[in-house]
């Protein structure tokens, strides 16, 4: 695996992943680690902008100009992803995992669509290393609660959310030796230190 891998969190809303990811960045400017984080959708000024659009409460899209609005939000940050690749390590919050679990096994748009979009975008471009964050219903409550807003994507009923969480963990079968589960429902701090003595071993 490359010393300046790319490191996706994964996770439903409510899963800890932000705080995660937030927290290695952390450690890795402590460490003088050259890296960079970004966020999906979102990630440089054209994707916040996207972002808006898609997460906006006032926003009603069909599940496939959602898809699109996430693969163009993707598209203008592949530049910046592709600038860093192999020379920073690369920190992702939410990736192309994220779109499999949301808009195919959430919504029903076909796999091999999303693929394909992918697969164009990416090109040669592979995540080394992802951390799926894992919660139960309760603590998904709790947390949404606790948030001073909630947009479009924290509204969705459970059922949505296990469907989504379900593929999560479909995928992550499938690359079992580049996932790691966190149980998000266990203390933060022990999860911290999981995280980070993974991260240590990866770059």
């Amino acid at each position: 695996m490359s010393k300046k891998p790319i490191i996706v969190f994964e996770g439903i809303e409510g899963s800890g992943k932000s705080h995660h990811i937030s927290r290695v960045s952390k450690y890795l400017k402590e460490k003088k680690i050259s890296h960079i984080k970004i966020r999906e959708p979102g990630g440089n000024v054209n994707s916040e902008k996207i972002r808006k659009l898609i997460l906006n409460n006032k926003s009603d899209f069909n599940k496939n100009t959602d898809l699109l609005l996430y693969m163009a939000a993707r598209s203008e940050n592949i530049d910046l992803i592709k600038s860093s690749y192999k020379k920073k390590v690369i920190l992702i919050d939410r990736f192309t995992d994220s779109t499999i679990a949301y808009q195919h096994y959430g919504m029903g748009v076909s796999i091999n669509l999303i693929k394909s979009l992918n697969k164009y975008l990416l090109n040669n471009i592979k995540v080394d290393f992802t951390f799926l964050n894992i919660v139960n219903r309760n603590n998904l409550y709790e947390r949404l609660k606790k948030r001073k807003s909630l947009n479009r994507y924290d509204r969705f009923n459970m059922t949505f959310y296990n469907k989504v969480q379900n593929g999560f963990i479909k995928l992550s079968k499938l690359k079992r030796n580049k996932y790691k589960l966190i149980n998000s429902n266990l203390e933060i701090k022990k999860n911290e230190k999981l995280i980070l003595n993974i991260i240590e071993k990866l770059i």
